[in-house]
């Protein structure tokens, strides 16, 4: 049995008017807003072509031709798969991206992150509405904080990678942009580290209060499934999630460096002193978001276990109505933040509510992982940024208003819709 949507979940639209303008934001300027399991010597399967589908190889090449290095698009709808790619694998080169190419996939790893914790809460282990002080006491954590106001963003637990206040002030955190963040890229951090780190600057808000996309939510629901379970991160993801659903291609990375192939090179665009300067970061160490954003995966990968947890086969149907229970006071990010994903409204000429948590490190990649509630038709993606100037906060929207259309609209939408998709 499929959980139902709460009516003001199916009432609520005014924060598609604003959810992709201010995804760019999120998922482009990456960390500043917002154990290995698997072996190199894994291979990942070749990605079949599927059904002929020019109107999608059209589509991402006009996202390409927008100012992209590289896209693969994987599609499974009620045509079948479909799996395509367009630009180049490599600047310098006429290649295409590899269609079962790995890619670093940032904050949609936070999806993954919660589920683990919800499998937790599912045996007894966890209390959803319990203070996460009391599995983890010697961090000092406020114990109004629960462990759903954790999995939400209603924390108010300081950005590590950097937190903007109500009064304008920005406070920084880890390097994680600019000149800063590439001298920087291959530093390793602890957990606990990044952790205690925010908890050492003033919360955004008191518990409860408010809401705000705060990476240090999920690394410490990461702590939080060691310390319930009393093994690493990485063995529990491949034991409750990676290992039962067949994921081989993807990967916790740890410390580690190396984006295991096949891969498409990612790039970052940034400044130095007055100059502007373009650097292949395929190799970075994402332990600075660590079970927030460090995952390395394949579009086949993210569409197996999106759909998998959308159809019921990861969590039973209670906590999966959890997940899709948005807090209304996150709108305009992705759609509304729930346990772990976003809830979008695309309206009754497209398809409805549909679930997504798309992710960037902070520099080279981004990831799209959409489906509807049942799993039926999911859109997975991974974007490569090239060396392109180009203003993100406007391309990137259009992009993914074209890709959102072709997948899930039939190509195109109502004049209402396509207005407010990519306003």
């Amino acid at each position: 049995m499929k959980p139902a949507f709460p009516p003001a979940i199916r009432a609520t639209k005014v924060f598609r008017r604003v959810a992709l303008t201010a995804l760019a934001a999120a998922l482009l300027a990456g960390v500043a807003t917002p154990g290995v399991a698997a072996a190199d010597s894994v291979a990942v399967p070749k990605a079949a072509a599927g059904p002929d589908r020019p109107e999608l190889q059209q589509v991402i090449q006009e996202v390409v031709d927008s100012g992209y290095a590289g896209l693969q698009l994987r599609v499974h709808d009620q045509q079948g798969d479909w799996v395509g790619s367009a630009g180049v694998r490599k600047l310098g080169e006429v290649a295409k991206p590899p269609t079962n190419g790995r890619f670093w996939i940032g904050s949609s790893t936070k999806s993954f992150t919660a589920t683990l914790v919800l499998q937790l809460v599912a045996e007894g282990k966890i209390g959803l509405d319990s203070p996460v002080a009391g599995y983890l006491p010697k961090l000092g954590l406020d114990r109004r904080i629960t462990v759903r106001m954790m999995l939400q963003h209603t924390s108010g637990l300081f950005n590590y990678t950097g937190e903007y206040y109500n009064d304008g002030t920005f406070v920084p955190g880890i390097p994680a942009t600019g000149k800063e963040w590439v001298d920087n890229r291959f530093h390793g951090y602890q957990p606990e580290e990044l952790v205690r780190l925010a908890l050492s600057k003033p919360a955004k808000f008191a518990p409860g209060t408010n809401w705000s996309y705060a990476n240090t939510n999920y690394t410490l629901a990461l702590l939080l499934i060691e310390k319930v379970t009393g093994r690493s991160y990485a063995e529990e993801m491949r034991r409750r999630i990676l290992g039962p659903l067949g994921l081989r291609g993807t990967v916790v990375p740890g410390n580690r460096t190396e984006l295991p192939g096949p891969y498409a090179h990612g790039y970052y665009r940034y400044q130095d002193a007055d100059q502007w300067k373009v650097v292949d970061v395929t190799r970075q160490n994402l332990s600075l978001l660590a079970g927030a954003g460090d995952m390395i995966s394949t579009t086949q990968d993210l569409q197996t276990y999106f759909s998998a947890l959308q159809s019921g086969k990861l969590l039973p149907a209670s906590l999966l109505a959890e997940m899709r229970k948005p807090d209304p006071r996150s709108t305009g990010l992705f759609g509304q933040y729930g346990l772990g994903q976003y809830v979008l409204d695309t309206g009754p000429d497209c398809a409805g509510i549909i679930l997504n948590h798309d992710g960037s490190p902070p520099g080279g990649y981004g990831s799209l992982m959409y489906s509807t509630p049942d799993g039926s038709r999911t859109l997975t993606a991974s974007l490569t940024m090239g060396d392109a100037a180009v203003d993100q906060s406007v391309v990137f929207p259009k992009a993914l208003d074209k890709l959102i259309k072709a997948v899930f609209c039939g190509g195109q939408a109502g004049a209402a819709d396509q207005a407010n998709l990519v306003q």
